[in-house]
């Protein structure tokens, strides 16, 4: 409980305030930037992260993907950061909470966009109501808010309809961009924001070519130029990796990592993660609407062999539907291969011979998915369910997913604030009606700790709300992942994280 409490600590306007944290789609290609080229002269850094960059606007459909919050993170400010844990300032340099429902945030007075413009109160306002009004995944977070008021140049104040317990989380990913051009139809093609780096060009799922912005407001980067560069293939990225293509991946899959730690030339890191793997049911089609359907299918996979085997070092077991880093995390019983268990659930709920039905996911959605889901299809046919797998590119999987024409759902999901309300608040709610689960006790219970501001109670209802998702199989939850970085030797700097949202402003290359 000390660990979590001295994360909790919130500094601003001298007062300090317990909150809630744990460690936690298309564009153009080869447009110019039209912002000054940096004279940053400094080396080139290439990196390939195990996803491909779909989209550069945070507050559209892809908002919530791991990898266009990896690429915003460069791009755009916040009002708060997390920093192992801990809420740190950013954009706003202070802030209090004068009534339970309303917030007061002091801003930096000189952050500048890439384009020369200033960054104030109402490009954050306008921020937020983008994010809320728009397409976002992450809108949910959002669902109490009242208003947002611009009482300054550079303040402004957040009311709620109730009580946020949430509300310096959400901000973590509350993305700035200009007011006057943010809803422009063309400006997530080559959008500009106030972070380290600015867009130079863009080739959604290819490549994502940064430059240093040299009047950032927290300094200048150490790089002159970062690329993201995307390389579907796994061992293309490890070997990419290995002769210098470039020059940091991660996750990086547990058939690689020997070969990788091997090598003269590269550090390997692994780190406990945010992010885990979830195959959810569409419980609002047959015949997933029965509980004793979904109990079956967990019951015919071994998910501990299954860990052991595809994801070694990389993976542990889940134990609950968010992964142990993250707060709010109550670790259940689970679920024993049995087969014959298995088969008799399936004879009760009236499918003695099985059934036929299909499983979605996309490529290069996670490391080593496809193999996931061909072990888990495997042994869900000796209990005699015929799956049909589904692979999808990303776009299209993400509207399926969204409309919920699907009926299994195979995909990895990150906490991306470290918070529990982030993964079970914004997915599990009857409102939200992500996977045709509804459960008006969990509603309420989810509800409850959104809004709470005492820390103790949020862990007992997290807890709750942890065993109804477990017990009433709303999905498999067969593995957290580890963070597994590899980076060359000659890179300094790099700073690991959990999340998505990884600084690389201080990185530097010594050649």
């Amino acid at each position: 409980m000390v660990d979590y409490l001295k994360n909790y600590l919130m500094r601003g306007m001298g007062v300090l305030f317990l909150m809630f944290i744990a460690i936690l789609n298309g564009g153009c290609a080869g447009i110019t930037n039209e912002s000054d080229s940096s004279e940053n002269k400094g080396e080139s850094l290439i990196v390939s992260y195990n996803e491909g960059i779909n989209s550069l606007d945070p507050y559209g459909t892809s908002g919530g993907e791991e990898a266009t919050i990896l690429a915003a993170s460069q791009i755009y400010d916040t009002l708060i950061e997390l920093d192992e844990g801990e809420f740190k300032s950013s954009v706003a340099t202070e802030w209090e909470q004068p009534d339970e429902n309303t917030w007061v945030f002091k801003l930096r007075d000189d952050v500048t966009f890439h384009d020369g413009s200033s960054l104030t109160a109402t490009d954050v306002k306008a921020s937020l109501e983008k994010l809320v009004e728009g397409d976002s995944p992450l809108d949910v977070l959002w669902n109490t808010l009242d208003s947002v008021e611009v009482t300054d140049e550079h303040e402004l104040t957040i009311k709620t309809t109730r009580p946020l317990g949430t509300m310096l989380s959400n901000l973590s990913l509350l993305y700035i961009a200009p007011a006057d051009k943010i809803d422009d139809a063309d400006f997530f093609k080559h959008p500009i924001g106030s972070g380290p780096f600015q867009v130079e060009s863009f080739s959604p799922e290819q490549v994502l070519k940064l430059s240093s912005y040299d009047n950032y407001w927290g300094g200048a980067p150490k790089l002159g130029e970062l690329e993201f560069k995307n390389i579907p293939e796994t061992q293309s990225r490890m070997t990419s990796l290995l002769t210098g293509e470039i020059d940091a991946t991660w996750t990086v899959p547990n058939d690689q990592i020997s070969e990788l730690i091997e090598s003269a030339d590269v550090d390997v890191e692994s780190i406990p993660s945010y992010v885990f793997y979830f195959n959810w049911f569409n419980s609002g089609r047959e015949p997933f609407d029965d509980v004793d359907v979904r109990k079956a299918m967990w019951h015919a996979i071994d998910t501990e062999a299954i860990v052991n085997e595809l994801f070694g070092e990389s993976g542990e077991q889940a134990k609950a539907p968010i992964p142990s880093t993250a707060f709010g995390y109550s670790e259940q019983e689970p679920y024993d291969y049995d087969p014959k268990l298995a088969k008799k659930l399936l004879a009760d709920a009236g499918y003695p011979d099985g059934f036929e039905t299909s499983m979605m996911w996309s490529e290069g959605g996670g490391p080593q998915i496809r193999e996931l889901a061909e072990t888990m299809i495997s042994y869900w046919e000796k209990v005699g369910v015929k799956v049909k797998p589904i692979v999808l590119e990303r776009a299209e999987w993400i509207d399926k997913l969204n409309a919920l024409d699907w009926d299994m759902n195979l995909q990895t999901n990150a906490v991306k604030t470290g918070d529990a309300d982030y993964t079970l608040g914004r997915l599990y709610t009857s409102e939200a009606d992500r996977n045709g689960y509804k459960n008006e006790e969990l509603d309420e219970i989810l509800n409850d700790a959104k809004e709470s501001t005492d820390l103790g109670e949020r862990e007992e209802l997290y807890a709750k709300a942890n065993k109804i998702i477990w017990d009433d199989a709303v999905g498999i939850f067969p593995v957290e992942l580890n963070h597994v970085f590899g980076i060359r030797k000659n890179i300094e700097g790099f700073k690991t994280s959990p999340s998505a949202s990884i600084d690389l402003s201080d990185v530097s290359i010594d050649k």
